[in-house]
């Protein structure tokens, strides 16, 4: 079966609420997204997306210009292969844009493996059937505590048991807690706001709030050890891996930094193709396998698959943006608190044909 086309679709999906102008928290007015559409001479097509809250147009670039070309011919079932000779002729696996759109491709190529087979992707991951997955409401930055309050009791009130906030000081955190209780769980990610001094000083600070995890606290985030001695010293459980490029670089976090919960990025970290060896190597360390999934396209649908195919309870996030449209409709819509896992052949759901047309850019 071999590749006759990889087309590049870039998106742009307006948000419907968002905080006001010039307030301290998320200020973007639309959700950028790059996906990718493969088709084989055998009539066979898979979709796959890219990281592209940053860098969408070099990450397209990339993939237009330096992997497409290597992938037209090729036998798309012969997934390891390829991907390992794109990161070989490309001559890199930093991050960035050819990470990116690698990541993109391979997606799309374990989408078209599940439909050649007829399985939904988790079993051909080795897993068995999990028809849903609890959600944890990742929230965007609201950056004042009365704001940051509302918005979480509002999610709560529609179902979900679980949070994220993006939250960099202590005042929102605490007046989330006391707006949804003891009962729903919380995250924290401040998006690498601080130091290693100020983020052990910030951990030891909000002890009280009952975080499940701190994420990726400091600048910049391949700093393992100042990760590291804020994980000795915080007091809290790390969360860290979603900049993560390859299963080696993961490797060396998890040797460095002594995290609790390992959080690779489907979109970043090369696809599910290196996605696989990180689960293993989360497993071989004793490390909780918590992959970050801060994306409404190919890529969450890769990660509940992922999740799906892995052993223990895991919380799948979701990222709680009010857009106008969706590319898979209402099928991922939130049910009692979790996200349904397709079941169809391969991610088991294509993009909306309307949402392309409509949103393309």
């Amino acid at each position: 079966m071999k590749i006759t086309n990889l087309e590049t679709i870039s998106l742009s999906i307006p948000l419907r609420h968002r905080p006001p102008a010039g307030s301290p928290g998320w200020e973007r007015r639309a959700l950028p997204m790059l996906l990718v559409q493969i088709d084989t001479d055998e009539g066979v097509s898979g979709w796959g997306e890219a990281w592209s809250l940053t860098l969408k147009d070099a990450t397209r670039a990339a993939i237009d210009h330096v992997i497409a070309p290597i992938c037209i011919g090729h036998d798309a079932t012969r997934i390891s292969d390829l991907t390992a000779e794109i990161r070989w002729r490309a001559g890199s696996a930093k991050p960035g844009p050819l990470t990116y759109g690698l990541s993109a491709v391979d997606i799309a190529l374990w989408d078209i493996l599940g439909k050649t087979a007829g399985l939904p992707l988790y079993r051909l991951l080795g897993g068995s059937a999990k028809g849903r997955i609890e959600a944890y409401a990742s929230l965007i930055r609201y950056g004042e505590s009365e704001a940051a309050a509302a918005k979480a009791a509002e999610v709560v009130d529609r179902g979900y048991r679980h949070l994220k906030l993006h939250e960099d000081d202590v005042a929102p955190i605490r007046a989330v807690r006391e707006a949804v209780g003891e009962d729903v769980t919380i995250r924290l990610d401040p998006a690498w706001a601080w130091t290693p001094v100020q983020a052990i000083e910030m951990a030891q600070r909000l002890k009280d709030c009952g975080l499940v995890w701190l994420e990726e606290p400091i600048w910049p985030p391949e700093d393992y050890r100042g990760l590291a001695a804020v994980g000795a010293r915080g007091g809290l459980p790390l969360a860290a891996g979603e900049n993560a490029v390859s299963a080696m670089d993961f490797r060396n976090l998890l040797e460095l930094a002594g995290i609790a919960y390992a959080q690779p990025s489907v979109v970043k970290i090369g696809g599910l193709t290196e996605l696989r060896k990180v689960m293993a190597l989360a497993e071989l360390f004793n490390t909780a396998f918590a992959p970050h999934s801060y994306y409404l396209g190919p890529g969450l649908l890769a990660t509940l698959h992922a999740i799906a195919a892995a052993s223990g309870d895991i919380v799948v996030e979701h990222a709680c943006l009010d857009m106008e449209a969706a590319p898979y409709g209402n099928a991922l819509a939130l049910i009692d608190g979790c996200l349904m896992v397709p079941q169809a052949s391969g991610l088991g759901i294509d993009p909306d044909p309307a949402v392309l047309s409509d949103y393309r850019e």
